[in-house]
């Protein structure tokens, strides 16, 4: 189960690739983004699905929502994987996966973040969900159409 439209997204802080340190609380204060969480880099439907944010970036960018991935991996592998893949948003290494966890994001038994997507408004409330572990396309349609609402 994913975390339910009207909660409060939890907040954290997490290494980032071309910030250095994400800190969703300060850096993002009053402002509404989307969060993927996704299981590795460089798997065939995570890669897609990286690829499809990238495809539609345009479309967050125009309404100033900013998209952050986040798996377990490490910063290194994140950055070669932002390079191989050219995505124009960061990504956010959450090594222990404690905030896959607190997204209801991780696989209990072993400890894999499964692949959900999160739209957190202004007030880093969830406006909008999707939880699909083998579909890489359902999640950016889902994004957008909680930004109609």
């Amino acid at each position: 189960m994913a975390l339910k439209t009207g909660s409060i997204a939890p907040e954290f802080t997490l290494a980032c690739t071309g910030i250095t340190i994400l800190n969703t609380a300060k850096d993002l204060k009053g402002k509404a983004f989307v969060l993927y969480i996704y299981p590795k880099d460089f798997t065939k439907v995570c890669t897609a699905e990286a690829c499809e944010f990238r495809d539609q970036f345009e479309a967050f960018r125009n309404l100033d929502i900013p998209v952050f991935g986040l798996s377990k991996d490490d910063i290194e592998t994140h950055n070669k994987f932002k390079k191989e893949n050219r995505l124009q948003f960061e990504l956010l290494s959450d090594p222990t996966g404690k905030v896959c966890k607190s997204y209801d994001a991780l696989i209990p038994l072993i400890k894999m973040p499964k692949r959900i997507t999160y739209l957190i408004d202004k007030d880093h409330k969830i406006a909008a969900v999707f939880s699909d572990m083998f579909e890489s396309k359902g999640h950016i349609e889902a994004m957008l159409k909680g930004l109609e609402k």
